[in-house]
């Protein structure tokens, strides 16, 4: 995709100059390019960026592919706060509604977004078109420079800054490198940042699906006894499609015919939208929790995927980086108007202690709700349903949890 400024790490002949930034970011998807967009539009472009990102940004690009993201009702308003939800919202689907059920189980319940006073619930963007919004953004910034295609080849850390080697042969320095570079974050390894991982012994199995009934902003979550299956509302009257199942299952799901593979999925999901008619590509991915040991190193935080990886029942996963990105960026906005360091370990520290409570009780809600409905055991199944049941009656069980999905509490 063109952009108006060079592509750095294109030049033919490269200069031993060592280029300064105040901040660097490592990985221009949508959390790194937020997170650029961020600390310019709260620091007026009072800030020098650089985004490191290793794909050529195109229709193949891996961070905006044809899978579409799930933004909450906060999500959409934080990034309505800098400046880029309007953009994004030309190609969103609202979700209005959310239908909760347990296949083979009398357990059930529907929230809707008008008896509780909201416009919506979220929101659903394929990620190809948020690529759009993205760059065109970058086109217009002040004050952001984008290397790519580039590639982290050293951290070198110093008391006052940090200096970067890239694979196009530029030198980069800093005050503060984040790593927005996705689950196996190459930035943490660098800077000696370990993980842990959880197997949730599920597969994603992901895919566009065309309804015969229109879906009316309607969102589905159905857990089924190999795991939830979720369908989301999309344009042309779509529906996006995660149905989480057996290492096993998922190769065999692949391996169907169109035509199977949807008589496969109306056994499962029903016919709440009618009949299915049509699947596009098919693409699965492990479902593994990753979560970084630390967030922060000196002059180092992690922010999104590269801080911590979710299942992602309940679509928590992208909405969670979210918050550590705007938790960042307002830290960092905080030191620029106080000319301060924006790598400090003070605000660094403040970082982590903001984003902490937030992360441990997302990902323990949602690892919870994987292994409360995936268990067959006679007693949870009656308790989990009778909970479902509950909430369609006592909106007083369901708000909490509603506005937990929401982002409205963290």
């Amino acid at each position: 995709m063109e952009i108006t400024k060079p592509l750095i790490s294109e030049a033919k002949s490269y200069s031993p100059t060592v280029l300064n930034f105040d901040v660097v970011i490592v990985g221009g998807a949508m959390t790194g390019a937020t997170l650029a967009l961020a600390i310019e539009y709260f620091t007026d472009a009072g800030l020098s960026i650089a985004v490191v990102e290793a794909a050529i940004h195109d229709n193949s690009h891996p961070g905006y592919d044809a899978r579409s993201i799930a933004l909450s009702y906060s999500s959409c308003n934080l990034l309505e706060r800098i400046g880029i939800w309007r953009a994004l919202s030309h190609f969103s689907s609202a979700i209005k509604s959310i239908h909760v059920s347990d296949q083979g189980h009398f357990g059930l319940t529907e929230m809707h977004a008008q008896h509780d006073n909201f416009p919506f619930f979220g929101n659903v963007i394929e990620l190809i078109h948020a690529g759009q919004v993205f760059f065109s953004a970058f086109k217009t910034a002040k004050n952001i420079t984008f290397f790519c295609p580039a590639i982290v080849l050293s951290v070198e850390r110093e008391q006052k800054c940090i200096k970067l080697t890239l694979s196009s042969g530029q030198a980069l320095q800093a005050q503060l490198l984040v790593a927005a570079d996705g689950t196996t974050s190459s930035c943490c390894a660098m800077v000696g940042i370990g993980h842990h991982e959880h197997d949730f012994n599920q597969v994603a199995v992901v895919a566009n699906i065309t309804t015969s009934m229109p879906h009316h902003g309607r969102a589905f979550e159905r857990f089924t006894s190999s795991g939830p299956l979720a369908l989301l509302p999309m344009s042309e009257a779509r529906s996006s499609l995660v149905w989480c199942v057996t290492p096993l299952e998922a190769p065999k799901l692949l391996a169907l015919s169109d035509n199977n593979f949807l008589d496969a999925l109306q056994c499962a999901f029903g016919w709440r939208l009618g009949h299915l008619v049509h699947v596009g590509q098919r693409n699965t991915y492990p479902l593994i929790l990753h979560q970084s040991t630390q967030l922060i190193s000196h002059r180092f935080a992690a922010v999104g995927n590269a801080a911590q990886t979710l299942h992602p029942i309940a679509g928590q996963g992208f909405n969670l980086g979210l918050r550590d990105v705007i938790a960042l960026a307002e830290e960092i906005a905080s030191a620029y108007r106080e000319a301060k360091d924006c790598g400090d370990i003070a605000l660094l520290l403040r970082y982590q202690k903001r984003r902490t409570h937030d992360r441990d009780n997302t990902i323990a809600m949602t690892s919870g709700l994987v292994y409360g409905f995936s268990n067959t055991s006679i007693p949870l199944v009656l308790s989990r349903n009778l909970g479902l049941a509950s909430m369609s009656i006592f909106h007083e069980i369901k708000a909490p949890l509603l506005q937990k999905a929401m982002g409205l509490i963290e």
